[in-house]
């Protein structure tokens, strides 16, 4: 039986990947049919880097969001909102 995780996988056109544990990039390699050379993107990976998925397409991609006023409204990583409030 196909659980629900292979049926979203299967039933969407867009996705992002960000960097994914081992056995998780294993099963989406074969699943996806992802390159080494691309599984690097997903690989022990720096925020803002992973892989893009759109249709057939898959693009690597890096983003640097600039740190300021937007980025500490939208961050989710609990150093950076802590660091915020100190600064308040």
């Amino acid at each position: 039986m196909i659980s629900g995780a292979y049926l979203s996988l299967y039933n969407t056109d867009f996705m992002i990947l960000l960097s994914q544990a081992q056995s998780d990039r294993t099963i989406l390699a074969k699943q996806l049919g992802i390159s080494e050379h691309q599984l690097s993107y997903i690989t022990h990976s720096n925020s803002g880097e992973g892989l893009l998925f759109y249709g057939n397409v898959t693009i690597p991609f890096v983003d640097r969001f600039p740190k300021g006023e937007i980025y500490n409204l939208l961050t989710t990583r609990p150093e950076d909102v802590k660091n915020e409030a100190k600064t308040e």
